[in-house]
């Protein structure tokens, strides 16, 4: 047997796209908060945009039956989930595509539709896991400015489109800053777009679509007719309190999602999954009272924050972006103290900018005051 040889000059093992990466930074979890700190009081989690009920209970009680049956292989085309799907969105079934959670669908866009041969366009502060798939798979991309409000400039994001620009990535709402872009704004970046001879793929990510109420909103699974190629993205983790299933979909032509169903790995997504997802759609009372839960919260925490005199990001999801006077990193060290995680955004280029998702009442008014506490002088 031949012995290793350190000295051996071999090329690089990775190119210098992936060298050069830097890997995606989740929220603290709680258990490893208590194991630095040893903080033994109840942890507070308003970093990952949880939903502070819990999982719906339709879920659940499907999750416990499906546990029975976990010795067998999910059911590769996700039928009942995507057969409640298509019922509830009064869409084909052929136009639906399951997947482990909607990051893995992001993914699977780059994967299937572009190459180092191509361009993709995201914008200044949207969710970083963009940028982080295409460096991963050595496509080029542009990052166009963010509008007044911290969210995306459609109309920029449709004019910095290139010949060979395949994809460009919306997020709406966006995730950290929780705005949001209209229909007239869409609508106008799609008119753009449209009249390219090579019109590219436009990914919209509605990971937090239930949450947006305000009456422009638009729910783009139904602008296929008027732009075919165009992806709605959806996830259970968020509204229906299901982010350990790992279950998001996406809403496309049957053209588009057929190309994702030839690449996607046969089972990816668990069986236990698909069918507690597909009794969630059927939770209204759940549905009901997350929407309820934040709408009011929402609207309570954002007026509290501001009182603080901190800047306040208007939000259509369930967390807000606030600037604060003190470092990002400096805030959420002082609230982990407390027992209280929320999100920094220094790795967004935003050093004095934290997101915290809202809880329920009494959590709330525990950050509240702890706030009070850090930013009192």
């Amino acid at each position: 047997m031949t012995h290793w040889d350190e000295d051996k000059r071999a090329r690089p093992l990775v190119g210098q796209y992936i060298e050069t990466l830097k890997p995606y930074v989740p929220g603290k979890p709680i258990e490893e908060l208590r194991r630095e700190r040893g903080i033994q009081g109840e942890i507070l989690k308003l970093a990952s945009n949880e939903n502070p009920l819990g999982p719906s209970p339709l879920a659940l009680e499907a999750a416990r039956a499906a546990l029975l049956e976990g010795h067998l292989y999910p059911d590769g085309a996700a039928f009942v989930l995507r057969n409640r799907l298509s019922e509830y969105l009064g869409v084909d079934m052929a136009r639906i595509v399951s997947g482990n959670g909607s990051n893995e669908l992001l993914e699977l866009i780059v994967r299937t539709f572009a190459t180092s041969a191509d361009h993709a366009i995201v914008s200044e502060h949207s969710f970083i896991v963009y940028r982080i798939i295409l460096k991963s798979m050595n496509v080029p991309f542009t990052v166009v400015p963010a509008a007044a409000d911290m969210g995306h400039d459609l109309v920029a994001m449709a004019r910095a489109a290139r010949s060979n620009t395949r994809l460009v990535f919306v997020a709406n709402p966006n995730n950290p800053t929780g705005t949001y872009n209209g229909r007239a704004e869409l609508e106008a970046m799609l008119s753009i777009l449209a009249e390219r001879p090579d019109p590219p793929l436009v990914v919209m990510d509605e990971a937090y679509f239930e949450f947006a109420d305000a009456e422009d909103y638009p729910d783009s699974s139904r602008y296929q007719g008027l732009y075919p190629r165009i992806v709605a993205l959806r996830t259970f983790s968020k509204c229906y309190g299901m982010a350990s299933f790992r279950v998001g979909y996406a809403v496309a032509t049957e053209e588009v999602a057929g190309y994702l169903h030839r690449v996607r790995a046969p089972f990816n997504t668990n069986r236990i999954g698909q069918l507690a997802a597909a009794a969630a759609v059927d939770d209204e009372d759940f549905l009901r009272r997350t929407l309820e839960l934040n709408r009011v919260e929402r609207a309570r925490v954002s007026a509290a924050l501001s009182d603080m005199g901190l800047e306040v990001v208007p939000t259509q999801a369930n967390f807000v972006l606030c600037r604060t006077p003190l470092l990002a990193s400096d805030l959420y060290d002082k609230l982990l103290d407390r027992g209280i995680i929320v999100r920094p955004l220094d790795g967004y280029a935003l050093d004095h900018h934290v997101r915290i998702s809202f809880g329920t009442p009494p959590q709330n008014n525990r950050l509240i005051e702890a706030l009070r506490e850090v930013l009192s002088p």
